[in-house]
């Protein structure tokens, strides 16, 4: 059985803009961070997520008198903490998918599952999406990263309860293995620290 620790989460286009800018990201979750998923055994299902695009936090400068010679900078952040757990809630999920037309066997598959078995070993043997070869994991993800009918399913279903719900792509049985909240940078601005002129300190 897949578990929730193995899996890297599904790099969001906010994350990925951020780390070419070499700015360090800082998380309050309790989770580990692992490396960025490989997205190229779901170019067929490409169109299954749509991108989010929050804004990029700000980085702004300020104006140095010379007299104050070559001041120190140190970088202070912010986080939005306002924000609702619903809006920041990433979610861990596996699915398996089936064409439209199988419902014979998505009702089997259900009974076989609330017998017992595991829905990554079923998405292994019998789902169309390219994420059979991970047991249909698709990572972590959040709200605005899939399509409607999935993302509302998925983001109402109780955590290790196996849900179904159908889209353009087919039937679908998903289960959301884990959740977290994650905490977003939302500012970044550098603060003066001076040095007192040589001058200064001789009259002192």
């Amino acid at each position: 059985m897949l578990r929730a620790t193995h899996f890297p989460p599904i790099a969001s286009p906010t994350l990925l803009v951020l780390r070419k800018c070499f700015i360090p990201i800082l998380s309050v979750s309790s989770f580990p961070s692992y490396p960025l998923h490989n997205l190229s055994s779901f170019s067929a299902f490409h169109s299954f997520f749509s991108p989010s695009r929050p804004s990029l936090p700000s980085l702004s400068l300020t104006q140095f008198s010379p007299m104050l010679g070559h001041p120190h900078l140190r970088l202070s952040a912010s986080f939005n903490s306002e924000s609702s757990y619903g809006d920041n809630r990433e979610i861990l999920v596996q699915h398996l998918l089936l064409k439209e037309d199988d419902e014979k066997l998505l009702l089997e598959l259900q009974q076989r599952i609330a017998g017992g078995e595991d829905l990554s070993d079923l998405a292994v043997e019998y789902s169309i999406c390219p994420s059979k070869q991970e047991g249909g994991m698709l990572g972590w993800v959040r709200k605005g990263q899939m399509v409607p009918e999935f993302e509302e399913a998925a983001f109402c279903a109780p955590l290790n309860k196996v849900v179904k719900c159908k889209t353009n792509f087919g039937w679908h049985l998903l289960q959301v293995l884990s959740e977290r909240e994650e905490s977003l940078l939302k500012d970044i601005q550098p603060v003066q620290k001076c040095k007192t002129p040589v001058s200064l300190k001789r009259l002192s």
